[in-house]
Order: structure tokens, then sequence, then C-alpha cells
């Protein structure tokens, strides 16, 4: 047993050290630098690494390999770049690439390849990519490439640019890439005669060309092609036609800049309507906080004027306001009482606080600049570090809270964790392994590999399930909160009411809802529609913000409940400020239907609606969670506060 314990003990090192170092956390000892912000300086002459990364479409949202279509392959092989766990998580494989630049060389007329003649499997999977909108995005010095547009009278910026396009019945490859890189100089205090460079700028321009592919065998890989190559973006030449080979070329021109090294990824931060963007966050953020205001205050001013009203009496006239009164007082001997599946309720609470945790300590470090977007997967990678971490916080609030369900009993406390740390993982994996089977099925790169599946299974009983159970120890050595009121043991029967209660708690998460859906669209926005999330400052405002609310909407609820002698507000509780994540769904169907309009195919349509149903399950854990845990201190402030016989 202790042999046993020992090898668990190294894995659990082995597996937590390798989540650090592939998702990108490096410790130095005289410095650091953020992930992803460490600077290449460059002297003339030097190779520029160019990679590729899967091909992207917001039309399917199924991403795909850069050589499942007939490109240019690079002369040493392929060659695979190290990622980490969330850019894997991400559908991301980043690979090496035929294209080679040398730092401040220019270079025209560049033969990449001419491909060998194209099959008719071959073309017509190219042509069905060109319909589906695909992107081909290329990497330099950790910048993806970037196209700009014009359309009516505003320049508009892309992450990579389309494999083709298709002109009535034809379709065109565009073959010749013309690629700006922004340098920006700077001066060797060793060495100044001899100055370098920082990349801080990638540019692309793609062209369909007419290459000749006779003329192309006569050349070598990046050889010069011999008649000149004009790149006219308005223009198309090269046709994607069966027996057929695709001839390809590149051009590079290297430009110096003013932009500094630090501000080079402004360019990919920009968001149009960044000024609505401000203002309606703003003003979301302005009219939430005053209703949620108004409500403490009503809510604090009635309950204290019951309170001093009751303090204020005598013992005599106490005993009798306590058979005239009617309301919360009447249900002292009930409040308490045990809810129905207890069990089940604890389990959930606990999954709450490891969810609501690890959302905190996210976005705050990601607020902080440390998972910025120029290191591809952190953001995924610290999300799952910090889950795992904070399951002994989950199983201890579960655990705690069984043994004050219980009056002090904690038996049970095992299975209680056991079932904390398989609850939500065993759901969302199910649900992610579902979605995995149709990713696999259509060959694309977001399907998570075998091995990936061990990691996920070693990290998640390993770590998580350890570290849960030794939470669930700890609670269950913690001492049990005890009740400020004594339960009957016969149930208080509930008055029948004007409206269904529950009508009540599901229209409760209006209000936090309203606090978030303006958010909700940027971050939905860059998830589906591929564009780059960065205002963490704002999500953490909005976050705060949201748990505030929730726990003013459930006590609000609970309040009302107890008012109308309706003690069994426990899971109402849970769900006043829980349903929020209904609305967050509906509101996903509606995104699907009226701004993703273009994505095609039952499976993207059931990808899309499967990630929002493992979204909505989180949040509805986190909300419900806020909301239960308020309204407990809640009720026992209260019926602590008078002495009720």
């Amino acid at each position: 047993m202790g042999l046993l314990a020992m090898w668990v003990w190294k894995l659990w090192l082995l597996l937590l050290a390798a989540l650090l170092h592939r998702g990108g956390f490096v410790v130095v000892v005289h410095g650091f630098y953020l992930p992803g912000s460490y600077p290449h300086r460059y002297q003339p002459g030097d190779a520029l690494v160019v990679k590729v990364n899967s091909l992207t479409s917001i039309d399917t949202e199924i991403p795909f390999g850069y050589y499942s279509l007939p490109f240019c392959r690079p002369p040493g092989g392929i060659r695979d770049s190290a990622e980490n766990l969330g850019e894997l998580l991400m559908g991301d494989r980043i690979e090496s690439s035929p294209y080679r630049f040398r730092m401040a060389t220019n270079e025209s007329d560049v033969l990449l390849c001419a491909t060998p003649p194209l099959s008719p499997a071959d073309a017509s999977l190219l042509r069905r990519r060109i319909d589906e909108m695909y992107q081909v995005n290329l990497i330099l010095d950790n910048l993806p490439a970037i196209r700009y547009s014009h359309r009516d009278g505003y320049l508009l910026h892309w992450t990579g640019f389309p494999v083709g396009v298709r002109v009535q019945d034809a379709y065109y490859v565009f073959n010749h890439l013309r690629f700006r890189l922004l340098v920006h100089r700077y001066e060797d205090a060793a060495n100044a005669a001899a100055p370098g460079f920082m990349v801080v700028g990638f540019e692309v321009v793609p062209c369909s060309a007419q290459l000749d592919p006779e003329a192309a065998k006569k050349v070598e890989m990046y050889g010069k092609y011999p008649a000149r190559i004009q790149c006219d973006p308005t223009t198309v030449g090269m046709t994607v036609k069966e027996n057929q080979p695709l001839v390809f070329s590149y051009e590079v021109e290297f430009v110096e800049s003013d932009i500094r090294w630090p501000s080079r990824w402004d360019a990919y931060l920009k968001m149009e309507g960044a000024k609505v963007h401000w203002f309606s966050i703003l003003n979301s953020l302005m009219v939430i906080g005053f209703l949620a205001g108004i409500v403490l205050v009503i809510l604090l001013r009635t309950v204290r004027r019951d309170l001093t009203r009751y303090e204020e009496l005598d013992k005599e006239a106490q005993a009798q306001l306590n058979e005239e009164l009617s309301g919360w007082k009447l249900v002292v001997g009930d409040v308490f009482r045990a809810p129905d599946h207890p069990s089940l309720l604890c389990i959930m609470v606990g999954d709450g606080v490891q969810i609501l945790g690890m959302a905190v300590v996210t976005i705050l470090f990601a607020a902080l600049g440390f998972m910025s977007p120029a290191s591809r997967g952190t953001l995924i990678s610290g999300m799952i570090f910090f889950y795992l971490v904070l399951g002994i916080l989950a199983g201890y609030v579960s655990v705690r809270l069984w043994k004050t369900i219980r009056v002090g009993d904690h038996s049970g406390w095992v299975p209680i964790s056991w079932q904390v740390a398989c609850f939500f993982p065993g759901i969302s994996f199910l649900i992610l392994t579902t979605l995995n089977f149709l990713l696999w099925g259509s060959g694309s790169t977001g399907a998570i590999p075998i091995s990936l599946f061990v990691i996920l299974l070693l990290l998640w009983f390993c770590i998580s399930v350890p570290l849960t159970l030794a939470g669930g120890f700890l609670g269950a050595k913690a001492p049990h909160l005890e009740y400020p009121v004594r339960t009957n043991q016969i149930p208080r029967e509930v008055p029948p009411q004007k409206y269904p209660s529950w009508l009540l708690v599901l229209g409760a998460g209006t209000l936090p809802f309203g606090t978030l859906f303006i958010e909700l669209f940027f971050i939905m926005s860059s998830i589906w529609m591929g564009r780059v999330y960065y205002v963490f400052g704002f999500l953490l405002i909005v976050l705060v913000l949201l748990v505030l609310v929730c726990a003013e909407v459930s006590l609000v609820l609970t309040y009302m409940h107890l008012c109308v002698e309706d003690w069994r507000w426990w899971w109402k509780s849970f769900f006043a400020s829980g349903s929020v994540a209904i609305y967050i769904f509906l509101y996903a169907i509606n995104y699907l239907v009226f701004d993703l309009k273009s994505l095609s195919g039952p499976v993207s349509a059931t990808l899309y609606l499967g990630y929002s149903l493992f979204m909505v399950l989180a949040i509805m854990l986190a909300t419900g969670t806020v909301g239960f845990l308020s309204s407990f201190w809640f009720v026992h402030y209260l019926f602590s506060s008078v002495k009720l016989d």
C-alpha cells in the first residue's frame, strides 16, 4: 500500500510539472517574462521561421490541418511545433511551412513549388473548402498573419486569408502571397555599427496569379520565376481544375516601423465599434448596479424594521406577538429542515464553488496580463490548472455543508467527495466525448487525440480526485455551522400560494442576465467569429457585478418565500440565480440563428449546441452556488437576530 501511494505521489508531481511546462509557466531565477512576451532580436540575414496553423472557418467551426489540402510542403519534411495543452484542446495544430525569409532581405517572384496534377478528390476537396470559406493561418515570430480590406469606407482587419475564391462557376486558389513585414530597428549597445531588428507586424495580401506550370518546372524551389508576377487582389488567375497542377509563389518586403515591440499586438486587438463596446458595458454596469443597490436597500430596511419592532417589545408582548404574527417568523421551526436530495445539493454547491473560483482566478490573471493573446492556449491551460487545484475547496465546502445539514454527523463524506469530483467533470467528459466523435468522423484537427484523452483522465483521477478527497477530509474535521433555532419534528404545512413559486424563481434569472448579455456578445464573437478577446479587466468587473446581483436576487426571492410561509427555500435559492443559465442558452440559440447564419451542416450546429450546453451547465452551477450561499447566510443571520421560542 505504501509503495502504491509513493507511485501515485510521483505521478501527481510529474503530471503537475507537465501541465505547468505545457501551459507555458516557466520559473526563472534572475527574472521572468510574461507568457508570450519574450522579444526576439534578429540581425540582417537571420532566418525567420514561418509556421502554419489549422485551417479555420466561421462557416463550419471545424478546423482541419493545413496539409490536408494540396499545398507546398517544406523541403525538410513537416515538423510539428511544441503545443501546450490549451492549444491542443482548441484544435490548433502548428506545423512548419515552406515559406523562408531572411531578415531585412526583400525578395520578389520567389517560386515555392508546382504541385502534382490535382486528382479528382483533391480538386473536389479544394472546391469544398473554398465554398466553406476556410482561412489559411500563418504565424511568424508568434504573430498571426493579418490581412486588411476596405469596406464601406472602413478599414477592416482579418487574421489569415481565404484558401481561394469562387467567381460564378469557377474556383480560384490564392497561390501568390505578398508579405509585408514591419520591423523595428534597435541599436545594439555592444556593437552600434550592427543594428538589429524586431518583428512588429506580419501582413499578407493574397492573390490569384496565373503561373505557367511548364515554366515552374524549370525553376528550383526558392528560385526566381522567369516572369514578373503581378499581385492584384482584384483579379483572379489560378483555377482549380482536375489533372492540372497548382503553382505557388510569394514575395516579401521589409518595412521599418516606429511601432515598438510591446505595442505590436495593438493591430490585432482593435475591435470595430470600440466606443459602442465600452459605452454599452459601462451603461449596463451602472444600470444594474443602481437596481441592485435599490433592491438591497429596500430589503435591509424591511428586515431591520421588523427586527427593531420585535426587539422593542417585552417578553410578554413578544409571546403575544408570536401568536399573531405571520410570515417568516412562523416558519422558525422548519426553516432549517433538511431539503430534498441534500447530497445532490451539496455536490452541486461544491462543484459551483470550484468553477466560480477557477473563473475568478483565471480572469484575474488574464486581466493582469499573464494570459495574453500572444501566448496561445495559456488561458485554457490556466483554467484547467486552477480547476484542478481548487478541487480541495470544492471538497471542503460540500462536505462541511453536508455535515451542517446532518447537524454534525459527517458520516458519508467520502461518497460526497467522490461525487463532487466526478459530477461536473463526468457530465463534461460525456458531452465533450460525444462531440469529439463527431470531430473524429470529420477528420478535424479539433478532435482530441487518444494520448490527450489519457492525459486528461490522469489529471482528473490523479490530481483532481485526490485533492477533492483531501478537501472533504478537512471539511469532515471542521465544525459544522450550528442552526440558531430548533427544527420541529413535524413539518409545517405550506399554505397554498397565489402564484407558482417556481415561475418566480425562473423569472429571477433575467436580472443577472442583464448584467452580462452585452459582454456575452463579445465573448461569443471571440469564440465563434475568430476575433481576439482581450478586455479581461471589464470581464472581471462584470463577473464581480454578476456575483453581487445573483446574491441579491436569490436573497430577495428567499425572503419573499419565507414571508408567504414557504420554508422550502434551499433549492429555490439555488435556482433563483442559477436560472440565468436558461437565458444564456436561449441567447446562444438566438446567436446561432441570427449571427451565425452561415453555419452549415448538422455537425457544426451540433458542435455549437454541445459546447453551449457545456458552458451554461458551468454557469448554472457557479451562479446557483452564489445564490444558495448568500441565502444560507441571510437566513442564518435573520433567525439568529431574533429570539423565537
